[in-house]
């Protein structure tokens, strides 16, 4: 396919030689452009395939999209242009010739920089969106909208690396020489049979420049909205749905009555990790399992699958899908929505003002907890978060450094500090938990896996090619040791463990490398150990083929402990253990996913502002059954 395409420029090049660049049509000289054109223009695209666009095969094209063969095609041309101007310049067929200043100097230079203008911002458009989705994902309206308006310090500076040297200076470099087109006083002459003539002179020039330029605005602007569904961000804003207002359950009104004798809880973020980690036959999509520890631990405890398989996990949500989202969907039952006009996640005291959390709860049943993190909680505000919604002991970065926790002040590993010395971190601060005598919830992400590729800590055994893989399998096995330590402490009989993939991961290359198909159903991984005995005996028709998201493990959570939950829902989530339906199995998730990017007058009111209901007002518009909010 890749070799028919690059066919076809070949030709139209093969035409335009016969008709205006070959001075004698003989049939030796017709015959030599037809052979140079179908054998070089090929070959020097299927080489900018393989060794620039980094394609890995061009006869085997099972594994490519509509998209790869678009770009192969346009790569193509751009070749053959290039090569047929430099046949033509070769063959004194174009020529160039300094052309005379414009008469309207001020009136030229103005045009100029205006094409300029709009042919940057169209670069930066579509070199931010083709980085945003190479170093992201499939990043969403909601998503790019609370990014852009959280804070963020403590940024791995990679990050910032890649950013500079993907879209920064791409776009650099595309102005450049579209500058340099554009400004050069150049007259482009054709020596026809008869007469020299120009074809190009200075002003059509700067016209089709301005053109080209207002194109690329356009094309990159509407490749941007495509790519990043920022359609979602006016549904945000304008469009009204009374999804979230009907099916909200208040979590601070609701009974939910805790055992007297209560459960810890250690609630541990997997950074971006997935089922499609494990191996083809346990319903992954790799050929060898990456995570084979968490496969051993998985026989020990509850999996709540999407599928008819063991291996499955949470549907991909509006608001879900990065790991501040995810946290406040685990904790709080909500999707994480873009801001309201007056409100902002990166402020003091203004992280979700109107929600009751997991913290919140277990505060009021006497719990002691505490946070950790390898990271900086200032990235997106999640400090604001934890600190608002609960008596949280934050332990990240910033709090190891200032402690004098690390080998030096200034150490800077990763995204802070790596995850070696993390779970040594938390060993310490679970058995400081333990003995105070007061039930715990301790809660951790670590960040080994996050992108971009993952990190190694060096010396350990790196089995496979890829990097990511080897960061991946490194931190299974530490997940893994980390569990079976808190399996052998004394408080491991009464403590739940929740093992869950934040989101799925965002290392885009690791998926291109190992052939992931756009139609492969990607799932976070998620695993329950040693939930409360009320809980811990359903059966398959409880844990498999269930349609969920990640605000459903808030109430599941909260049952794992052996609370009681009246009418089984919390926020818009529901106790997976009680076989109630979700929100996903009530609706169809397409529908559930469109409705929640729209405006809720309830989350923007009450859970974003903070609001109560005016005095008197009804509260049967907000919620079902007996939950409601109460009148302030």
């Amino acid at each position: 396919m890749f070799i028919i395409l690059a066919l076809i420029p070949a030709v139209a090049a093969t035409l335009i030689d016969i008709a205006f660049f070959i001075k004698k049509r003989t049939g030796a000289e017709i015959t030599r452009v037809i052979f140079r054109n179908m054998t070089v223009i090929p070959l020097v695209s299927l080489g900018v395939q393989k060794y620039l666009m980094r394609y890995a095969h061009f006869l085997d094209t099972t594994y490519y999209t509509t998209a790869s063969f678009i770009k192969f095609f346009v790569v193509a041309v751009i070749v053959a242009l290039v090569l047929e101007m430099f046949f033509a310049v070769v063959n004194r067929a174009l020529t160039f010739e300094e052309s005379e200043p414009p008469k309207k100097k001020r009136g030229s230079l103005a045009f100029k920089i205006g094409a300029v203008v709009l042919f940057v911002l169209g670069c930066a458009a579509y070199f931010g969106t083709v980085w945003g989705k190479e170093a992201f994902g499939n990043v969403t309206g909601d998503q790019l909208i609370i990014n852009l308006t959280s804070p963020t310090e403590g940024t791995e500076a990679s990050v910032y690396i890649d950013g500079f040297e993907g879209p920064v200076f791409n776009t650099a470099l595309a102005t450049a020489i579209f500058s340099l087109i554009l400004f050069a006083r150049v007259n482009i002459l054709y020596a026809g049979k008869e007469k020299t003539r120009a074809i190009l002179k200075e002003l059509p020039k700067r016209i089709i420049c301005f053109v080209l330029a207002a194109a690329c605005l356009v094309s990159g602007v509407v490749y941007g909205v495509k790519e990043f569904r920022l359609q979602q961000v006016y549904n945000a804003y304008v469009a009204k749905s009374d999804i979230i207002d009907k099916n909200f359950v208040d979590p601070e009104t609701t009974s939910v009555a805790f055992p007297e004798k209560k459960r810890n809880l250690i609630h541990i973020y997997l950074e971006s990790i997935e089922v499609s980690f494990l191996s083809k036959e346990l319903g992954g999509n790799c050929d060898k399992n990456l995570m084979p520890k968490l496969t051993k631990l998985a026989d020990k405890g509850i999996v709540f699958s999407d599928t008819d398989k063991k291996f499955g996990g949470p549907r991909k949500g509006t608001g879900t899908q990065w790991s501040i989202a995810s946290m406040v969907n685990q904790t709080s039952g909500l999707p994480m929505k873009a801001p309201g006009m007056h409100n902002a996640y990166g402020a003091e005291g203004n992280f979700l003002p109107g929600a009751y959390t997991l913290g919140e709860m277990l505060e009021k049943e006497g719990y002691e907890q505490t946070v950790m993190f390898g990271a900086s909680a200032k990235f997106g505000g999640l400090g604001y978060y934890y600190e608002t919604h609960g008596n949280w002991k934050i332990m990240d970065y910033d709090y190891v450094r200032e402690h004098h926790m690390l080998p030096k002040d200034n150490y800077k590993v990763w995204w802070g500090y790596e995850d070696d010395k993390l779970y040594e971190f938390a060993k310490e601060e679970i058995t400081r938990l333990y003995n105070t005598g007061k039930p715990f919830n301790f809660t951790m992400e670590n960040a080994d896996t996050h992108r971009p590729g993952g990190y190694v800590t060096p010396g350990k055994k790196t089995p496979f090619k890829s990097h990511y893989a080897n960061a991946i399998w490194n931190s299974d096995r530490d997940v893994y040791k980390f569990v079976k330590w808190i399996m052998a402490q004394p408080f491991y009989e009464n403590t739940t463990i929740i093992l869950i993939g934040d989101h799925i991961s965002m290392e885009t290359q690791f998926f291109k490398d190992y052939h992931f198909t756009p139609d492969y159903n990607r799932q976070q991984f998620n695993l329950v150990l040693n939930p409360d005995p009320s809980v811990a005996n359903v059966g398959e028709n409880i844990t498999r083929n269930r349609k969920w998201a990640n605000w459903d493990m808030f109430p599941t959570i909260v049952a794992s402990l052996g609370a009681k939950i009246d009418g089984e829902k919390l926020g818009i989530g529901t106790n997976l253990f009680s076989g109630a339906k979700t929100i996903y199995e009530e609706n169809e998730v397409p529908k559930v996913n469109k409705e929640l990017e729209k405006k809720s007058v309830l989350y923007n009111e009450k859970i974003l502002g903070g609001k109560g209901m005016e005095a008197g007002q009804s509260r049967t518009n907000y919620g079902t059954g007996k939950q409601r909010i109460q009148t302030s």
